[in-house]
This record gives structure tokens, sequence and C-alpha cells, in this order.
């Protein structure tokens, strides 16, 4: 019976719907560019987190950082007083590296270009050169297509020998196999010994596609060992079961030792981690989704005013039919249902119309600029329960009027 209830009121609501077309089209539109507005930024915002923190979390997240530059940011941000630190060094990586005994891994990278990168004909400018040391393969989890990784001989010696992103490999040796040819790089010939698999775009700029992988010894004999302007990271990961904050601690000893800042001195060095920067994003989001409501529920606001008023009118014009129903005994909550139902729909209407264009938009975007937006669940619910709340809010004022009629009048009603 409650089912059958339902079911009359839906189809009268739709059928009231229906023959007044035009009226009900221009009442949807306040609640479809409400939810368009909130949902969009939503799927944006969910998106770009998403891809963002699966970037980060591929840098590990017990991961320690050791630079000059602190990755907390806010109002009071010295940077003139990092600015003038000094960047790791080698022999800071070495000493670390023979002394932490919380670290199950310790690695050295930095970046730098390498200028023109060719194989045969082909050529690439602006290469992008990673130097690391051999246990950045183990922080960093690199996974190869083909070939293999430096040897630990290799990256003590600084062979001249890399291993390619997948991209750099398609561009260079299309079509053919790259391990065991040469390309040069850096102004020197180089043994190509593995491939990575290929990452994809990364939100944050950390894939690994475009890159040649280099011993980091090898950039030292080439350079003279001055990494002061290439702006080098030592990597630091501790053994599994110990804190992270035990390591820091230790790794924190161990630098101001080397360094020999006195006790009464602050630190010259940062340890970060990705948590940092994850805190950060999340704080960012949070406020683009607060500037979404606020966007986006003026529309919504608007959108409700718009289904109460055609709710009153829906009300006024039927006023004499709603006398009839209740002549032959139809219930008060009855004609309640039956208005607020039809103030639902409309707005469940407005809702999914506002959906629909939210989706075909994450279809645009997503071939057209490709970056993948993606309309979750989540969000579809979100909508669809903020259309039901708005239709129920604006409609339970002309249905209770509606119910509280009293038939005779109402009959009588021209």
């Amino acid at each position: 019976m409650l089912l059958r209830f339902f079911k009359e009121g839906f189809l009268f609501a739709v059928g009231a719907l229906w023959s007044n077309r035009l009226r009900t089209v221009l009442s949807l539109l306040g609640i479809t560019i409400g939810i368009f507005a909130v949902i969009s930024v939503f799927t944006f915002v969910d998106s770009w987190e998403m891809r963002i923190r699966s970037s980060l979390s591929s840098l590990g997240d017990d991961v320690v950082y050791v630079e000059k530059w602190p990755w907390q940011f806010g109002s009071d941000y010295p940077w003139w007083k990092y600015m003038s630190r000094p960047v790791a060094s080698y022999r800071e990586y070495e000493l670390l590296a023979s002394r932490t005994q919380n670290a199950q891994a310790v690695s050295m990278t930095t970046n730098l270009n390498g200028g023109v990168a060719k194989a045969g004909k082909l050529s690439l400018s602006n290469a992008t050169v990673r130097a690391v040391s051999h246990e950045y393969a183990v922080l960093r989890a690199i996974e190869l297509q083909q070939g293999r990784y430096f040897s630990p001989s290799e990256s003590q010696i600084g062979s001249r020998v890399v291993v390619l992103g997948a991209k750099v490999a398609d561009l260079l040796f299309p079509g053919i196999e790259a391990v065991g040819k040469e390309v040069l790089v850096m102004g020197q010939k180089m043994r190509v010994v593995g491939i990575l698999q290929q990452e994809g775009n990364s939100a944050i700029g950390l894939s690994m596609d475009n890159e040649f992988i280099v011993p980091i010894n090898l950039v030292r004999k080439l350079r003279g060992g001055d990494f002061s302007k290439l702006y080098p990271l030592i990597m630091i990961q501790p053994k599994p079961g110990v804190p992270v904050a035990e390591l820091k601690e230790e790794v924190r000893g161990h630098l101001r030792a080397a360094r020999r800042i006195r006790p009464t001195e602050e630190d010259n060095f940062a340890l970060n981690q990705i948590s940092f920067i994850a805190n950060q994003l999340t704080q960012l989001f949070n406020a683009l989704t607060v500037i979404g409501w606020l966007v986006g529920g003026f529309s919504i606001l608007v959108g409700g005013f718009g289904i109460a008023n055609i709710m009153f009118v829906s009300v006024y014009e039927r006023t004499s039919q709603i006398g009839i129903q209740k002549a032959l005994g139809a219930k008060s909550y009855f004609i309640l249902l039956q208005f607020l139902i039809e103030s639902v729909v409309l707005s469940v209407m407005g809702g999914t119309l506002g959906l629909i264009v939210v989706y075909i938009l994450t279809l645009v975007a997503t071939h057209a600029f490709d970056t993948e937006l993606t309309l979750t669940l989540a969000n579809i619910l979100l909508a669809l329960s903020v259309s039901v709340i708005i239709g129920v809010i604006a409609g339970i004022l002309p249905a209770s009027r509606a119910a509280r009629m009293d038939p005779v009048e109402a009959i009588r009603f021209n």
C-alpha cells in the first residue's frame, strides 16, 4: 500500500509537471546551475587530489628528505634565512649512509640539464638528467620494462651507463631495441642498460618518463663534485618498525655534528616528509571545497526559491481539484505528500541535469586536455541528496497550505 501510494503520488506529480513544461524547465535552471557549479568544483578537486596523492605516494610516506628548504609553508616563512643555508653535500650523504643505524636505505639525487641528447639521427633538446646513487632504486621503487638497473660497481665508479624513461626511449629509439645502444647525453656517449616502465603524466611533475637516469658519481667526475648549483637531496628510509621521528632525531644529530652547529644554534638544514606537502594540499583542497559551496550555494538557493514559487502557483491553480479530492475522501497527508513529491521530483530533475552536464564536461576534458577527471559515486549521491533536501524545503510550505485547505471553500474557489 505504501509503495502504491508513493507511485500514485509520483505519477501525479510527473503529470502535473509535464502539463506545465515551460514552467517546469524554467524552474529547473536554478537547481541545475547550482548543482553543476558545486559538483564540477568537487569533481575537479577530487580528481586532482587523487592524482597528486598518487604521485606523492610513489615517493614514500616514510622517507625523510634532507635539504635546505623546509616544505611547511605559512604566513611566517623566513625564506631569506633559508636561502643562505648550504645544500646537502656528497660527503654528508656518505656520512649518513655509513653511520645512520636506523636507516634501511640512504640515497642522493639531483637533476640537471643534459643539453641535447642524440641517438643516431634523432635528437632531444633540453634533456633532463637525474643523477642518483645506487640505493635510489630501493627508495623510488623503480620498475623496468627492459634491461636492468646499474650494478653496484657501475654506480661506485661512475660508469657511462644510462637508464631511459619510457617516453625518452620511444622518442630516440622508435620501434627498435634500445638496450645495448649508445646515446649522447651531457656531451658523453653512454650505454643504455635499461628502460623504465611508463609512469604516465604526474600531477606534480614527478614522472620519470622523460628522464635520463645516470650514476651520481658520473656527474661528480664530469662536474668536479660541486653540487652547490644542482640542488641535491638526500633521501633516507627507516628500517621496518623504526618510527620516522626516531630516524629524524638520529639524522639531525649526525648533520649537526658534521656541520659543527653549536647547541644554542638552530639547524641550518630541513628534514622534510611527503606528509608535509599532503597536509598543505589538504588545506588547499578544503578551501576549494568551500569556494565550490559558496559559488554553487547561491544558485541552489535561488533555485529553491524558484521551486517554492512554482509550487505556490501550482497549489493556487489546483485549489478546486484539491477540494474535490478531499470531498472524495483524500486525507490531508495524501495532499501534503502529493505536492511534496512534485517539489522533490522537480528538484531532482534539475540536479540530474546538472550531473549530466558535469559528466559531459569530464569526458571532454579527459579527451581534449589529456587529464583524467572522474565524476565519483560520492559526488553523484551528494548532488541527488542536496536536490532532495532542497525539494523538501522548497515544497513543504506550499504542500502544507494545500493539505490544510477546507474542501468546501476549495471547491467553491474560482
